[in-house]
């Protein structure tokens, strides 16, 4: 039985002053609350793949590819906000909570409006995210206030917290005028690439103030590591659509095996590899390389989804519902997961910048593999074998890191640590 006493102050949620976590804290790990706040992001991440492989199953590349994009950028910003502040500020009190709480709501009007958005694209005319700027405005007042309370609660650093406070107002205000004004869809989309490059400057200025946010780093790559987890969900519900259409078309046949095996090894695989990333340690070490590692985990998370929608795809074309031919229906998958292995790759090299002859020997062997599933694709082999052939892509990763590359690792983190 543990005797050990128990503070009543771990007991409540009263208000507790916000004046920063230890950066250094022991045993930090992700809160309760944290994740159910990450759970509004599964229906996001469905509705964003759901009409990712809608659109790529109906040929309509552009619309799919800029609503995509748009809407992963809109999901992810969301996500890092929240979780970058909660990493250096989290009180854990009935405010906090509350507040937390608000931002849920501002999540879940984000996701109402993400198949509006993506229609009005498909139809060329406007860029209707008018319901996503009021998801949107819903969490940001939620965190203008937050971060208003660190710099009333945290003078020591006051103006790092102010700068993210203007910052975030700022872009909103953006985002507001850019609705307000109906401006022809061309014009919204230049729009809203200027207001994302405000949006990512934000922090950059913002932590050359004071020394920064007092973020946790193991405790940072370990939200992140969830969030790509919520992800590579995605991939789980491709693979079961993928199998329902052929068990469907064919029954339990050798077929709906082998789809099963491809849909999970590549999910599996794609969850190995994202784990080979040096992140925390290297992150603890070196805080200035955050924002280029953080930034690149948007994109990560953002090909993983797109697997997912690919992987969907797949089910269409086999239901014969796509629009697109064998070759197109396997890119859709191909494509992301080549993506995300390269993300990987370069993210691995920022963060343990040293040159490695056999990583390049790996990605030659992963895009060979690639390479095959796609010629098979094109001499008419069945969609099944070529998912099988392309979940081998990440394998080739697995296997030589486990074979050799964590040796190399290992050397190459004892030099930069």
């Amino acid at each position: 039985m543990n005797t050990t006493p128990v503070s009543s102050e771990t007991l409540h949620h009263h208000v507790r002053r916000m004046a920063g976590r230890d950066p250094h804290e022991g045993h930090r790990v992700a809160t309760p609350l944290e994740l159910l706040f990450d759970l509004t992001f599964v229906t996001t991440f469905s509705l964003a793949s759901s009409q990712l492989a809608h659109a790529l199953a109906e040929g309509q590349y552009t619309a799919a590819l800029l609503g995509f994009g748009f809407a992963s950028f809109a999901i992810c910003w969301a996500w890092v906000n929240f979780s970058w502040f909660s990493s250096a500020y989290d009180t854990d009190d009935w405010i906090f909570r509350l507040v937390t709480m608000v931002q849920m709501i501002g999540v879940l009007v984000l996701a109402i409006g993400l198949p509006r958005m993506f229609a009005s694209i498909e139809h060329g005319a406007h860029l209707d995210n008018s319901v996503m700027v009021l998801g949107y405005v819903i969490m940001r007042l939620a965190m203008v206030f937050q971060w208003l309370r660190a710099v009333r609660q945290d003078p020591a650093r006051r103006r790092a917290c102010l700068t993210y406070a203007i910052a975030v107002s700022v872009a909103q205000i953006g985002w507001v005028v850019q609705i307000v004004f109906d401006f022809p869809i061309g014009v919204s989309l230049i729009l809203a690439c200027i207001l994302a490059a405000i949006e990512l400057a934000g922090p950059v200025i913002a932590e050359r103030k004071d020394g920064g946010t007092p973020w946790h780093a193991h405790h940072i790559v370990e939200r992140h590591s969830l969030f790509a987890i919520i992800a590579l969900g995605e991939g789980v519900v491709g693979t079961v659509a993928t199998l329902s259409a052929v068990v469907e078309e064919q029954g339990w046949t050798m077929d709906a095996a082998l789809v099963c095996i491809a849909g999970t090894g590549l999910t599996f695989g794609m969850w190995w590899v994202y784990y080979i990333l040096p992140s925390a340690r290297i992150l603890h070490a070196h805080r200035n390389r955050a924002f280029v590692w953080g930034y690149g985990q948007m994109l990560i998370v953002t090909a993983i989804v797109a697997t997912g929608a690919g992987l969907h795809v797949a089910a269409y074309f086999i239901e014969h519902k796509a629009h697109i031919g064998p070759l197109a229906t396997l890119l859709a998958t191909a494509v992301p997961v080549g993506i995300f292995l390269g993300l990987v790759y370069a993210l691995y090299y920022y963060l343990v910048p040293r040159f490695d002859p056999f990583h390049v020997w790996l990605l030659i062997a992963t895009a060979a593999v690639v390479a095959a599933a796609v010629f098979a694709a094109l001499a008419g082999v069945d969609m099944t074998v070529c998912l099988v052939i392309l979940m081998l892509a990440p394998a080739v990763t697995v296997v030589g890191y486990e074979l050799l590359g964590h040796r190399h690792q290992a050397e190459a983190l004892a030099n930069d640590l």
